[in-house]
């Protein structure tokens, strides 16, 4: 069953930083702002906790929310999340609205699969580097996915999986690639540790030497 975040949200009226400050100390929230759909930003207010807890799971970041204002739901998007420099603290959140058929850029996590049984891993001494974590997709909100799954099974060794490898659920595209195959990145490889590389490289280089007397 897929996840799902409700938050209730407040109207705010004051503003500034001081305003701000008095809100997160006395009531114990945090000032957010909701913009986007061609309609004007609305100032509001959240129970802080409620959204901290949320975030212990990472699909917040790729769903669609549903802040409860005054008795009405608004459909919108985590597009930005401010903390404290150093405290266990939120301090400000921006949800942009969601329009029913218009696309979304968000972005998704990877999740990597089989790492453990990929031969080139288990057989092999193999290790798995990731060089992306996420990838921004471009997708409409029904079909924005929770995560991006990344098989890397059948990987050979020194093998680089890409941006153009992945493989996307319907309706969904990567922004990247849209820039055209210059933006085709990394997302994964499988190499040696540079320790056995050398190892081999010095036994390789001894048994030319002993070959060739």
């Amino acid at each position: 069953m897929a996840q799902e975040f409700a938050f209730e949200v407040f109207l705010r009226d004051d503003k500034g930083k001081g305003a701000s400050r008095r809100l997160r100390r006395k009531e114990r929230k945090i000032p957010a702002i909701i913009y986007g759909a061609n309609k004007e930003p609305v100032a509001i207010s959240l129970w802080h906790n409620d959204l901290k807890k949320a975030l212990e799971h990472e699909a917040i970041f790729s769903h669609i929310l549903t802040l409860n204002l005054d008795g009405k739901e608004e459909s919108v998007i985590l597009k930005d999340l401010q903390r404290h420099p150093f405290k266990p603290l939120l301090t400000h959140a921006d949800f942009l609205r969601v329009e029913k058929g218009h696309e979304l850029h968000v972005n998704v996590p990877l999740h990597f699969m089989n790492e453990d049984t990929a031969p080139a891993v288990k057989l092999e001494g193999g290790i798995v580097s990731h060089q992306q974590t996420e990838v921004e997709v471009i997708c409409l909100p029904k079909d924005l996915p929770e995560f991006i799954e990344v098989d890397v099974s059948g990987m050979a060794m020194d093998q680089t999986i890409h941006l153009s490898d992945l493989k996307l659920p319907e309706g969904v595209r990567l922004a990247a690639l849209a820039q055209g195959p210059d933006h085709d990145l990394a997302v994964a490889s499988i190499h040696k540790p540079r320790g056995v590389k050398a190892d081999e490289a010095e036994d390789a280089e001894n048994e030319g030497e002993e070959g060739g007397e």
